[in-house]
């Protein structure tokens, strides 16, 4: 039987389509194999960061040098200059939303939409893209030149996938969109969780991305009174200075945000939020990062995902003048680095002693099971394999800034 292997670089959107890309082989009648003998290489690519396409032509030379070299695909979300530069090392270079038509050996065309074809879950979690492409045109973003614009998928298709990932024994719903609040389907983004939400079973609700700019009093109202919608957000502020929000086309000011944010924490006092910031954006001061270090401390976040800023084609920042040296760019990262460090050791502190319920995901190398509470923090535990991808009451017994420690209890 004929083998595949499907290497998936990017956010959940690209893992989900390396979902639907597996199954739709393995209806094929391929079954999945390793990469280093696999008939058919995949490789599910992302043009977001430079430092994922660098990681993506060592791949191709490594599995290139094989004695028997494999059918190679490239697909995902990819710049028409990276495309450019790949195309002499793959055999194909192919659209995601056209894998039904795919004209690959092994594979037969099919005429169905990209959204009918199911995914094939390898996980507790289940990720439902509920809509595709960006209007916003960050000055730092490629998506809209690789994905193209908004394009939301029908409700009715969205809760069905739902309900079938709950049926197969999921017990994560993870809806996904460049923008889930701008969700356009015959009801919204509100209406939306909340018709998941009134699906039987035992499982949890999280989403992402979400942009200030379409953070509505409704999305609040439907995380505050959706049992099964966790209380976590991520919530991208990218820059806590206005003249660098403005350049960076993010349609908000740092008071929006703020004020936003104290809005969310009243009607959900138990939020966990996390945040994405870049640091070392063209223009960006030392006076500018010193009002993102001061709304930083103010917001005090549970997670940040922080990258140092690196010019992308196409995009309108690539034709702006770096004016921060990587040198400096790594001193702003290590700063807010140490202020979340400090944030989440008090954070974590105050779990200590209470039980918080866990989602068990697996076991780590030493031997602990980990999983994640409601909020999405990391906890390990000693119990056996056979709660793996159930709930468990923990009790905190432990912490550091990264994590909790925690032991099973009957509540």
């Amino acid at each position: 039987m004929k083998k595949y292997c499907i290497i998936t670089y990017g956010c959940q959107m690209n893992k989900n389509d390396s979902e639907r890309i597996a199954s739709f082989f393995e209806e094929n009648g391929l079954e999945e194999g390793e990469e280093s003998t696999a008939d058919v290489v995949i490789i599910n690519a992302c043009s977001v960061r430079q430092s994922s396409i660098n990681r993506l032509q060592e791949k191709i030379k490594r599995i290139q040098e094989r004695e028997k070299k494999p059918v190679t695909v490239l697909t995902g979300c990819v710049l028409e200059k990276d495309k450019k530069k790949f195309r002499p090392l793959f055999d194909y270079l192919l659209k995601t939303e056209d894998l039904p038509r795919w004209n690959l050996p092994f594979l037969s065309g099919q005429d169905k939409d990209y959204f009918q074809i199911p995914p094939k879950r390898g996980s507790i979690n289940a990720y439902i893209s509920i809509m595709t492409g960006c209007n916003n045109f960050c000055a730092y973003c490629v998506v809209p030149y690789t994905k193209g614009r908004e394009t939301s998928r029908p409700a009715k298709e969205i809760i069905k996938e739902a309900h079938a990932a709950i049926k197969e024994g999921c017990k994560e719903i993870w809806l996904l969109g460049q923008n889930v609040n701008s969700y356009k389907g015959e009801i919204g983004f509100p209406e939306l969780l909340r018709k998941i939400n009134n699906i039987e079973g035992d499982f949890w609700i999280r989403f992402t991305s979400s942009h200030p700019k379409d953070f509505s009093d409704g999305i609040i109202s439907a995380m505050k009174n959706c049992k099964k919608v966790t209380p976590y957000l991520n919530l991208p502020l990218q820059s806590g200075d206005d003249e660098i929000l403005k350049k960076m086309n993010r349609s908000y000011t740092s008071s929006h945000y703020k004020e936003l944010i104290e809005k969310i924490r009243k009607s959900i006092p138990q939020i966990a939020l996390s945040t994405d910031i870049i640091v070392g954006f063209p223009g960006e001061t030392e006076k500018s990062f010193n009002n993102t270090v001061n709304l930083f401390r103010k917001i005090s976040f549970d997670m940040t995902h922080i990258a140092k800023y690196s010019p992308r084609m196409h995009t309108a920042a690539y034709n702006m003048k770096e004016t921060v040296s990587e040198k400096e760019k790594k001193r702003r990262e290590k700063i807010l680095t140490e202020i979340l460090k400090e944030d989440n050791l008090e954070k974590n502190k105050q779990i200590v002693g209470k039980t918080v319920r866990v989602l068990v995901k697996g076991k780590n190398k030493k031997g602990f099971l980990n999983g994640k509470t409601e909020g999405y923090k990391d906890v390990i535990f000693k119990g056996t394999n056979k709660i793996i991808g159930n709930f468990a009451n923990i009790k905190i017994i432990d912490y550091s800034s990264w994590g909790l420690k925690g032991k099973m209890t009957r509540k």
